[in-house]
């Protein structure tokens, strides 16, 4: 029998510079009078309350008279890259600092990291085991630009290693600096989908002790001609993100699909579910298609209220959470990214 790889802790970090009322303040001054009461109503009501960033708080806001992005054009790409090289690092080390203070991380075997808010090389990994102390012989891998769900894929691939060498002990990283992306539009949809988008990391310790949350079952769905509704664009001011205002509407439709609950739940009943809180409009979308209880997803809706949408790095602190609570039986993971693509693991407490 394979070896059970089991999420054994995780740690998370978030910077101190929250920028969520100064965004808002920023965006709907940008529209038309009827846009921004339009997004008035649509900020209010979209259940986030802080959003962290790296960026400097100078005037207490990036988009202050001498932020970040005080004046237009924005920043180039090349100016976000160097504030990510050493930036994500940084973030990153926190996260792991945090689930050292819970659980030896002695004789690490393998690192997997994920992120797709940036672009450095050497790599963050390399950068990451080298500040950690990692051993020089540790094997790296780097997850890049997957966008959301890409925890998933980090952890499924954390969970090969782990069946294929008992003995590994794999630290997965998940760090997005969403933050350095900031577009300078004045249409609505766009500044929508910026209103979701925070900076975190998270970092977690994957081996086959028999403690915290045991990986089962990974799956994978690629919805149908939904391609387009999720995507970033890397331009000449940053990475331009485009979050179709159909995609709730499509995960919706497709999770009514028997077909499909049965790939996500294998046939089994779900007693915790950890969905990627990539707004609240999805996490609803995810509640009235399964027809879950109305406190099925407070997890990760506190995690949306609490940071926002810190892409990949989200589904960590969701799964924080569950290993802060109660036992679980069979729990599914869930995160929906470009594509448009589902991707998830089943999880259950050890025994």
């Amino acid at each position: 029998m394979p070896a059970q790889p089991h999420i054994v802790a995780i740690g998370t970090a978030v910077p101190s510079h929250d920028i969520h009322d100064s965004f808002v303040a920023w965006a709907r001054a940008r529209l038309p009078e009827r846009e921004a009461r339009l997004f008035d109503r649509m900020a209010a009501r979209a259940g986030i309350a802080h959003r962290w960033s790296v960026l400097p708080a100078t005037d207490g806001s990036p988009v202050g008279p001498n932020g970040f992005y005080a004046r237009e054009p924005h920043p180039g790409t090349a100016a976000r890259m160097a504030l990510y090289a050493s930036a994500a690092p940084a973030l990153a080390l926190e996260a792991i600092a945090r689930l050292a203070e819970q659980v030896s991380l002695d004789d690490v075997t393998h690192l997997v990291v994920a992120s797709c808010t940036g672009f450095v090389a050497p790599g963050i990994d390399q950068i990451i085991a080298r500040e950690q102390g990692l051993s020089t012989s540790v094997e790296r891998v780097l997850i890049g630009f997957m966008g959301c769900y890409a925890a998933v894929a980090a952890l499924r691939t954390a969970r090969h290693i782990v069946r294929s060498e008992p003995q590994a002990r794999v630290l997965v990283v998940t760090v997005e600096l969403s933050t350095l992306h900031l577009q300078a539009d004045r249409t609505l949809e766009p500044l929508l989908a910026m209103l979701q988008f925070g900076d975190g990391a998270a970092a977690a310790l994957i081996c086959a002790n028999a403690r915290g949350l045991a990986i089962g079952r990974p799956f994978s769905a690629t919805l149908p001609a939904a391609a387009a509704l999720i995507r970033w664009d890397i331009t000449d001011r940053g990475f331009a993100m485009h979050l179709s205002g159909e995609v709730p509407g499509r995960i919706a439709a497709a999770l009514r699909d028997p077909a499909l609950i049965a790939t996500l739940t294998g046939g089994c009943p779900v007693d915790r579910w950890a969905v990627h809180a990539g707004g609240r409009s999805i996490l609803d979308a995810v509640e009235q298609a399964l027809a879950l209880p109305h406190d099925a997803l407070a997890d990760s809706r506190a995690v949306l209220t609490e940071n926002g949408n810190m892409s990949s790095a989200t589904l960590m602190f969701v799964l924080a959470r569950v290993l802060a609570g109660a036992p679980v039986a069979h729990g599914i993971a869930l995160a929906f990214g470009p594509g448009l693509a589902a991707e998830g693991l089943s999880f259950a407490s050890a025994a």
